[in-house]
């Protein structure tokens, strides 16, 4: 079987852990091929839950090598913080591997993103301050640390010295910050490189190599595909491509080998962060659903923005992924709603937009334009078969599956790693 690549279908939080999981007893590798330590997978294993960063999500599987690819960011002290952690708990995590190409969060990129966001003010993107931004800003400049040169101090020293010529005079003259000792970043690398090197390697050439030799090759984003910094709510995106493209160029495997998008969708919606988000609610709805479904960030811990599910971009996740699978998660957070709203298009300035809008200014502006749907008090989280699900329920389930683009093939119906409904084999 070829690559299957594991995208979010909103604004992340959508449960991308869950399917990653679901799919990691039958899958050889997982791969993260994008972002960085700025979002959180949340996976349920029996009556243990782990809260991943940085690290893929077959990390918990122990059949299954997890890597980290050349399209993520890599903050060092926080994955081996993650590392520790999971080992602690019994887990194994001799596996990991980790591209020689992915770069490097330096400290000052951390920095420069926390005064960059307090310089902004109310234009603030919204960013965790992790130094995603900045690190990946450097990527571009070309003034970027890899991974792979922590192995040879002397690139590594003029590649930091090189960056902080002029971030520095940004934090001091700017920020009325303090400049950063280029030493002090290079020690803090180095001490990790003793502990990194057994594994990093040549990730392209890894997976190149197990997909000819029949291995199934898993590709899961981070972020989600509104936050894409090319395709999404931009500029309230992430500085990444979280979309099914980005899986190309974040691992090294061509697009040819990529066999199915599979992209995880919330029975409603949620975002974390500045930015539109048409149906939004600031009401008794918007809180039931923040409470019920647990909505605050696996990585912040901030409470997450709620509203009722958007067809609209759930088509437009189909589209630009070329999506083949919905998974649709926490469909029981709905239960006990006498009826549930579902955006079916929006009404900007009296015209409805059945598809997302061209521009930026129509979807600050956008109305949801409703449909609503008989809820259902029935528990939902013993089902395992689509008949075993509340006749309303799968009512809602087929309606979602009409307007939004692609095959509705699991279903979310509780946080744990069983709780889950089956229409198609997602493999």
């Amino acid at each position: 079987m070829p690559a299957v690549v594991i995208v979010g279908a909103q604004w992340g939080d959508e449960g991308k852990g869950k399917a990653t999981d679901l799919l990691g007893s039958e899958v050889d590798y997982v791969v993260k091929f994008n972002g960085g330590n700025n979002a959180g997978h949340t996976v349920v294993i029996g009556d243990q839950k782990y809260a991943l960063h940085l690290l893929p999500s077959g990390i918990l599987s122990p059949e299954v090598v997890p890597v980290i690819g050349n399209g993520v960011v890599v903050d060092l002290g926080v994955l081996f913080e993650e590392l520790d952690g999971l080992e602690a708990r019994g887990i194994d995590t001799s596996r990991l591997v980790i591209s020689a190409s992915a770069h490097l969060i330096a400290s000052y990129n951390r920095t420069i993103d926390k005064v960059t966001e307090r310089f902004l003010g109310s234009r603030r993107i919204g960013t965790t301050g992790r130094g995603i931004g900045p690190t990946y800003a450097d990527k571009m400049n070309r003034i970027g640390l890899r991974v792979q040169d922590i192995f040879d101090e002397g690139i590594l020293t003029q590649k930091v010295e090189a960056a902080l010529d002029l971030k520095n005079q940004v934090l001091a003259k700017i920020y009325n910050r303090r400049a950063v000792d280029p030493a002090e970043v290079v020690d803090e690398l180095l001490s990790y490189a003793d502990r990194l090197g057994p594994m990093v390697t040549d990730t392209g050439l890894l997976l190149h190599r197990a997909l000819d030799a029949g291995d199934t090759v898993l590709l899961e984003a981070g972020q989600a595909t509104l936050l894409d910094v090319d395709h999404g709510t931009y500029p309230f995106v992430t500085s990444s491509n979280a979309t099914s493209g980005g899986a190309c160029t974040g691992s090294g495997i061509p697009p040819n080998r990529i066999d199915r998008v599979v992209a995880i969708v919330k029975a409603y919606t949620t975002r974390v962060g500045e930015g539109p988000f048409p149906t939004e609610l600031h009401d008794d709805a918007g809180e039931f659903l923040r409470t019920t479904g647990a909505e605050y960030g696996t990585t912040t811990g901030r409470p997450r923005r709620c509203g009722w599910y958007d067809a609209v971009i759930a088509r437009y996740a189909a589209r630009v992924n070329g999506v083949t699978d919905f998974v649709l998660t926490k469909l029981d957070v709905l239960t006990g709603l006498e009826q549930v709203p579902v955006c079916v298009a929006y009404d900007v300035d009296g015209q409805r937009l059945d598809e997302m809008p061209v521009n930026q200014t129509d979807f600050h502006h956008a109305e949801p334009v409703y449909e609503y749907l008989p809820g259902w008090w029935e528990d939902v989280s013993t089902a395992r078969r689509l008949e075993d699900l509340p006749v309303n329920a799968r009512s809602y389930v087929d309606v979602l599956e009409k307007m939004s683009g692609a095959p509705i093939s699991v279903i979310g119906v509780g946080p744990g790693r069983a709780e889950s409904v089956v229409v198609r084999d997602l493999t």
